[in-house]
């Protein structure tokens, strides 16, 4: 029997270290291993560096990687990030062209570039025997939406909405990050009753077996303290998180031995520190750690914290939450009572959600837990297993082998 073929369409892919594009990588790896004859397609530039071309053609971990060539544009304009998407699209239809048929082929285009699932539409009609897998990392165009680049009566949106409910309908599974994607993808596209949901999300870079101890040195960088409770904010903080609620709780306890500590990048690091005041003296700022200090910076902290704004749940889900529950810590969500983050906290007791105000409730449940050395090791635990049994990297990737082998 001929092994069967999975095509790869995302924006990034190894050597580039972002974590969509590892998680990607990690994916046609296992594939591969698995008997999959995998080709993977990403753009020739590098994410890092947008004026670095990267190989056409190479091969790497048994993955075919064949590069499509887009401008030296930046991502983070927005013409840029459109035309980037153009060129993408149409390069990923061209390979559709001529690209050899192989049985039991399948497409998996993810959602970097902007508007990635309407490859589905040409591909669908080139290629009507493959199979097409959307894994939805982000949103669109509810994203732009939410970070108000498309007005929500435009006659742009009606035209995206109409384009990507198309896109949709020729996919033959759609895998979301959580429920409330899924719910916010079925609510935009009423005509869905025939597509398959699958719920696959991310998982974390460092994974390790047991709950990590504390680095005295790297707690003491972060929070000015080795003794005291220390909640870390860990990555990015851009326009979709948003630090109010954080601060507030902060402010909340400025009187306890606790230390909130941002350490990361993103336009949302300069407006936090424009908003803090002589008398916060319990927030502190920490830089970027690359990847050999990151299981290191992620179990310095008791508690992790994680953000996103309301009018954004669904069409993100924080990836930050499955790192800090991988490295035994359980987390502090600021966002909406019905985000995939605050339903899994609640489900499996990892951590707090700060919504609305309950900033004083919140303040009085982590005084108490940081007194009780038998609740926080109880915490521990119970985030390294759950993490491990829910949504480790292992666990992803055997669902991900089944739902393909489903398709087949």
């Amino acid at each position: 029997m001929e092994s069967p073929t999975a095509i790869l369409l995302y924006h990034f892919f190894h050597p580039d270290d972002v974590i969509s594009a590892r998680l990607f990588s990690d994916l046609g790896r296992r594939l591969a291993e698995s008997g999959y004859r995998v080709v993977a397609m990403p753009a020739a530039r590098s994410c890092h560096d947008h004026r670095k071309l990267l190989p056409r053609k190479e091969e790497w971990e048994g993955i075919s990687v064949r590069r499509i060539w887009r401008p030296p544009l930046l991502q983070h304009r927005s013409r840029g990030r459109m035309i980037n998407a153009i060129f993408m699209l149409i390069g990923w239809t061209l390979r559709a062209i001529w690209m050899k048929r192989q049985p039991g082929e399948v497409m998996i285009v993810g959602s970097d570039p902007v508007l990635s699932v309407l490859a589905a539409i040409p591909w669908k009609i080139l290629r009507p025997k493959s199979r097409i897998v959307h894994w939805c990392h982000d949103l669109y165009p509810d994203a732009a939406v939410a970070d108000g680049m498309v007005g929500e009566k435009s006659k742009l949106l009606r035209l995206l909405n109409w384009m990507t409910g198309v896109a949709y309908r020729r996919c033959d599974l759609v895998a979301d990050l959580g429920p409330c994607m899924r719910k916010r993808i079925q609510l935009g596209n009423p005509h869905l009753e025939k597509v398959p949901f699958s719920t696959l999300t991310p998982w974390a870079l460092v994974e390790p077996r047991e709950v990590p101890p504390k680095d005295s040195m790297e707690r003491e960088e972060l929070f000015g303290f080795t003794e005291g409770l220390g909640l870390l904010y860990s990555g990015n903080l851009g326009r979709a998180h948003d630090h109010r609620a954080l601060v507030e709780l902060a402010r909340e306890m400025r009187n306890d031995p606790v230390s909130f500590c941002f350490a990361g990048r993103g336009t949302g690091i300069g407006a936090l520190e424009e908003m803090c005041d002589s008398d916060d003296l319990n927030i502190r700022f920490a830089g970027f750690a690359d990847e050999s200090r990151l299981a290191t910076r992620l179990s310095a902290a008791d508690v992790h914290l994680v953000s996103l704004r309301s009018h954004w749940t669904g069409t993100v889900v924080p990836s930050k939450f499955f790192g800090a529950i991988a490295a035994g810590r359980p987390v502090l969500f600021a966002g909406d009572p019905d985000a995939a983050v605050a339903c899994w906290i609640r489900e499996f007791q990892l951590g707090w959600v700060l919504a609305g105000t309950n900033s004083g409730e919140i303040a009085e449940s982590l005084r108490q837990y940081v007194r009780d050395p038998g609740a926080v090791a109880a915490m521990q635990q119970r985030c390294v297993e759950v993490y491990a049994r829910e949504f480790s990297r292992e666990v992803q990737l055997g669902k991900w082998l089944e739902v393909l082998g489903g398709l087949r």
